[in-house]
């Protein structure tokens, strides 16, 4: 019996597999940061209903406008510049009524479509590749300055993603890491003195426990206070009590941790898991070359983001204020993440027979 191409529809693993990780967010975040009810209710409805509208949408369609999506992207990057509101000395959201967006988040999925396809569509030769970095380089440079280093590398480590996926030869992307090698002296230049610092203390937390040093070590003392099940939902010294800051962003590993202990923070890692290996499965049955190139860069910034945040929680990497995916609170976090998995469910083959 012959198969055929058939529309997009739900792969209801990986739909259960998002609900149930949103459902985790929230259980979490009502016991450690109630005041964010129930406006966040909001942001998850808006996060699904991109999942399920986009999910439905062909690939080729949303193809079609991928360079519109790129200068779209550096718009929204700029208007923070102009109308943003400043939080603590940076300036990366937007308000929008009794909601705030951050455009450094939301435009994450859409340049990785516009690279898929700006990649994969042409033979990658030097030029082309010259040319991809520097486009690459204008909404890069418009993250840092706002400034978000965070996101700016995870953008960095999807167009990765993308260009390992595309007809790229070897010998050009042992260019292009020489090329970023290249440019990390003049990215320590224009880092914000906080963000030098972090990275200094990250060597060295028990050298300004009272200062930069202080959320590294109040998160290494979440993470073990929980033990094998935890202190139990709302009764976390560490979380409760506020001596670990951002905890239901930055910090919810940690939180999570003390709270329902390892069992807990096994659990988080293992539905990520889940959803990551879905991603694998989708790339090796995308609709088209630049579907893969799609689906590759996704997997492998929401894998860095996993990682660095776990990462940056268990005291092993530079606290980068990199959120877990579908999992710690920020609305344009989780509506972003929607979306490129809405994009990445449609942009798998899919047959009828």
């Amino acid at each position: 019996m012959q198969r055929v191409k058939a529309p997009p529809k739900i792969d209801l693993p990986f739909t259960i597999g998002i609900g149930l990780m949103a459902t985790l967010s929230i259980i979490v975040l009502r016991a450690i940061a109630p005041s964010l009810f129930p406006l966040y209710f909001l942001y998850i409805i808006l996060g699904f209903g991109a999942f399920f509208l986009l999910l439905k949408t062909d690939f080729e369609i949303i193809s079609i406008f991928s360079k519109h999506l790129y200068v779209a992207s550096i718009v929204l990057l700029i208007l923070p510049l102009l109308i943003g509101q400043v939080t603590r000395g940076a300036i990366r959201w937007i308000p929008i009524g009794a909601l705030t967006i951050q455009p450094a988040e939301i435009v994450r999925p859409f340049l990785l479509i516009f690279f898929a396809n700006y990649l994969t569509e042409k033979e990658v030769d030097t030029k082309r590749l010259v040319y991809a970095f520097l486009l690459l380089a204008v909404p890069t440079a418009l993250i840092v300055v706002q400034p978000s280093l965070g996101v700016a590398v995870l953008t960095v480590i999807g167009f990765i993603g993308v260009l390992l996926a595309s007809t790229l030869k070897k010998k050009y992307f042992l260019w292009g890491v020489v090329f970023f090698a290249s440019l990390m002296p003049l990215i320590w230049l224009i880092l914000a003195p906080y963000q030098k610092q972090r990275i200094i203390t990250f060597l060295n937390p028990a050298q300004d426990p009272y200062g930069t040093g202080y959320n590294a070590i109040q998160s290494m003392i979440s993470v073990g206070s929980g033990k094998l099940l935890g202190r139990g939902l709302g009764e976390g010294v560490q979380t409760q009590l506020s001596f670990l800051p951002e905890r239901h962003t930055d910090f919810i590993f940690a939180s999570i941790a003390e709270e329902l202990g390892l069992m807990g923070a096994v659990l988080l890692l293992l539905g990520a898991f889940f959803l990551l290996m879905r991603l694998v499965a989708f790339s090796e049955n995308a609709r088209s070359p630049a579907a893969r190139a799609f689906v590759s860069g996704l997997f492998l910034m929401l894998f860095a983001q996993v990682a660095v945040h776990v990462g940056m929680n268990l005291g092993l990497v530079p606290i980068t204020g990199v959120p877990f995916p579908l999992v710690s609170a920020g609305g344009s976090s989780f509506l972003a993440t929607m979306i490129g998995l809405g994009i990445a469910l449609g942009a798998k083959r899919q047959y009828s027979a």
